[in-house]
C-alpha cells in the first residue's frame, strides 16, 4: 500500500479575508523540526499512532513525529505535511512531503523527521548531510491532501489486540484528502442503535466484548465541512481475522 500527495493551490480570493492568497502566495506556518536515527532510514514500527510496520514503510519511509498540538491525541495520526527549510545554500524549494505516524517533540519542533523524509529537505546529498550538522532547523510547513485511490477510509483489523476473540480493535490507517476520523462507532443489532468505539490510542479505536456475527461501522469526520458522518455500505463478514484491511470507498 502507498501513499502519495496532489499538491494543490485551489484559491478563492476574498480580498479582506485572504489578501496574502489573492496576491498568489502560499501560507506557511512557522516551526522548527529535527530527526531520529534508524538503523534503515525508514520510520519507526513502534510508533504512538499504533500503526506498526505500516507506519514504519508508509510514504516510502518519509514519515515523521508531531508535537502534541498537532498529533491532538492521535487525531493527527496519518495527515499529510509539505516541511521545508530556509537556508538558501542547502534547503530544496519543495522539501519533503510527510505521513504523521508518531508522537515526539523536542526543542520547539513540531516535526521529528525520519532520516529518508529529513534527507529530502536538502537539495542533494551533500546538502542533506550538511542539513544534519544542524540537528534543528528553522522550517515552514503547511497540511497538504493525502491521496490514496480517492476520498476514502482505509482501516485494518489490529493485528495484535484483535487476535483475542473478546476484543476488536482497528487501526485508522488513511483518512483521504486533509480530513481525520474523530469517532467511530458499531450498529448493535439487538439493541437496534449504534454504540462507540473506545479511542485506545493514536488510531486505534476498540471495544470489548464485540457483537457475534457481522460488524457495521460508521465513521465521523472533520474536514472543510465541519463535523460529519459516513456509513460504508459494506459489512466486515462474521468471519473477520485480525490482520484485515478494508476501504470504505466512500
Amino acid at each position: 500500500m502507498e501513499l502519495g500527495f496532489k499538491h494543490q493551490l485551489g484559491l478563492i480570493c476574498v480580498i479582506m479575508l485572504f489578501p496574502a492568497l489573492c496576491n498568489g502566495k502560499e501560507y506557511y506556518n512557522k516551526s522548527r523540526a529535527a530527526y531520529y536515527v534508524t538503523s534503515d532510514g525508514y520510520g519507526s514500527p513502534r510508533g504512538a499512532c499504533g500503526f506498526g510496520d505500516y507506519g514504519r514503510t508508509v510514504n516510502d519511509g518519509h514519515v515523521t513525529d508531531l508535537s502534541a498540538r498537532l498529533w491532538n491525541n492521535g487525531g493527527g495520526c496519518g495527515a499529510c505535511y509539505q516541511v521545508r527549510c530556509k537556508i538558501a545554500q542547502y534547503c530544496d524549494y519543495n522539501g519533503a512531503y510527510v505521513v504523521a505516524t508518531d508522537y515526539g517533540e523536542g526543542d520547539r519542533t513540531d516535526f521529528t523527521l525520519s532520516p529518508r523524509a529529513f534527507s529530502k529537505l536538502g537539495r542533494d546529498k551533500v546538502a542533506s548531510e550538511a542539513l544534519k550538522k544542524y540537528s534543528v532547523l528553522d522550517v515552514e510547513y503547511k497540511r497538504v491532501p493525502c491521496t490514496f485511490k480517492g476520498n476514502t477510509i482505509v482501516f485494518q483489523i489490529n493485528k495484535q489486540y484483535s487476535s483475542n476473540p473478546g476484543y476488536f480493535a482497528i487501526v485508522i490507517l488513511y483518512v483521504g484528502g486533509t480530513s481525520h476520523v474523530t469517532s467511530v462507532e458499531f450498529l448493535r443489532k439487538e439493541h437496534h442503535k449504534w454504540e462507540p468505539l473506545h479511542r485506545s490510542y493514536g488510531a486505534i479505536f476498540d471495544i470489548a466484548k464485540p457483537p457475534r456475527g457481522e460488524i457495521r461501522l460508521k465513521f465521523q469526520v472533520s474536514g472543510s465541512e465541519g463535523l460529519h458522518w459516513v456509513e460504508p455500505k459494506f459489512a466486515i463478514p462474521a468471519n473477520w481475522k485480525a490482520g484485515a484491511t478494508y476501504s470504505t470507498n466512500l
